[in-house]
């Protein structure tokens, strides 16, 4: 029986003080702390991820149609989340010193920190504090963005939001985010950095199929559809399970509405990852999520990034130099991470393969959704032998699936 049914019926279709929640501590000194309460941003650029809260929306019956981020956020998120002082975001990461940096970015720098716990019991907790950057508005948006979504979103493959702080000052603006730590950092870390651990083919499968369900739960499982727009793998964190969650909301957009077919958006995100059609026109569906999950599937194949220009130059485009071996080519093996050893299904891997092209389809509504990437994941693993370790210590040989070859596309 195959593991990847999913392909014959696509082929045979074609087609300090613990903070409080809720409300805002009182500033110290001339700062002003702010709640994000009432606050909405309308988007019909890249300036917002949320449509504005519409005053008419009142009615049951019209309520589906208007629902957004900001309205979800409005009626359950806000209370969910903590306000932290400013003061307390200081010393739990001795002063957002280098030793406690933990990445850096566009957006500005994560450190690791130690809070009290919001009862004020028991032992400080290990976070990961986000400081942006001070870049006026857009900066401001970005990180409204980030709070309303992951105010509003739950799901075990997303980053959990514990808190956030907004103050006003002498200073500037000063806008943070505090999330749980994650102690096994991100699949960009131990598919690329080699001073991690090699995670095993077993572990990338299940890796992997954590990001497809939470990407899956952003576009068919929340009341308003979410496109992520930033899926890579360092934005794929660690826990310590080894855990796949989703993280860095900034860049997210509401779907398209009503009759709409798409989001018309500036094009933002990472040079690698963007779906053609988004770069192209600045039209953006799910199907745009899609064409990126299909890029890193191909990076959890080869252990190779999608944009390298330390390879030859043949080899400098992920996509451009795993298409010389197709996965029912006998070279195919030639794009295998040699990390893994060998130590990986042959048969397996070219499914993985063929999934990974379904998703790179030029046109993009003959991509897969991401239920159905789920689908074949799920069947994957459980081809797969048994493991009882974490996924990342170390190489374990997985079980040869006996999975049909679909027709590749």
């Amino acid at each position: 029986m195959s593991c990847f049914g999913w392909f014959k019926r696509r082929s045979r279709s074609v087609g300090g003080s613990a903070g409080k929640r809720g409300a805002s501590a009182p500033p110290s000194g001339p700062a002003t702390t702010t709640t994000v309460s009432g606050v909405s941003t309308s988007r019909s650029d890249d300036s917002g991820a949320v449509r504005p809260v519409s005053k008419s929306a009142g009615s049951a019956a019209s309520s589906q149609s208007q629902r957004s981020i900001s309205s979800l956020y409005e009626e359950r998120g806000h209370g969910q989340l903590r306000v932290f002082d400013y003061e307390e975001l200081e010393a739990a990461t001795a002063e957002f010193s280098r030793a406690q940096k933990l990445g850096e970015g566009g957006f500005g720098s994560v450190y690791k920190g130690f809070v009290r716990a919001a009862d004020g019991k028991g032992d400080r907790i290990p976070v990961a504090v986000k400081k942006l950057n001070q870049r006026g508005l857009q900066g401001h948006k970005q990180w409204l963005a980030e709070v309303q979504f992951l105010g509003v979103l739950e799901h075990p493959n997303l980053v959990k939001l514990l808190g956030y702080c907004a103050v006003d000052s002498e200073r500037g603006p000063q806008r943070l985010l505090v999330y749980e730590f994650m102690p096994n950092k991100s699949l960009e870390d131990h598919l690329f950095r080699r001073a991690n651990p090699p995670l095993s083919w077993n572990g990338r499968l299940q890796v992997i199929l954590g990001a497809a369900e939470g990407l899956a739960y952003l576009h068919e499982g929340v009341e308003v559809q979410v496109i992520y727009r930033d899926f890579k793998t360092s934005n794929i964190l660690l826990d310590k399970d080894f855990r796949a969650k989703l993280s860095d909301f900034g860049l997210a957009r509401e779907g398209p509405t009503g009759a709409n077919t798409h989001v018309s958006t500036a094009v933002v995100g990472t040079h690698g990852y963007a779906a053609p059609e988004y770069i192209d026109s600045g039209h953006l569906t799910a199907k745009s999520d899609v064409w990126s999950f299909g890029v890193v599937l191909y990076e959890i194949l080869t252990g190779r990034r999608s944009l390298d220009r330390n390879k030859p130059v043949a080899e400098q485009k992920l996509l451009e130099w795993v298409a010389q071996f197709p996965p029912d080519s006998r070279n195919f093996r030639m794009i295998m991470d040699p990390r893994l050893r060998g130590e990986y299904s042959v048969k397996a891997a070219r499914e993985i393969a063929k999934l990974a092209d379904s998703c790179l389809l030029k046109n993009a509504k003959e991509r897969p959704t991401m239920s159905e990437v789920v689908e074949v994941l799920r069947r994957a693993v459980q081809a797969a032998e048994p493991d009882g370790r974490a996924p990342g210590a170390g190489a374990v040989k997985g079980k040869r699936a006996d999975a049909a070859a679909p027709s590749r596309r």
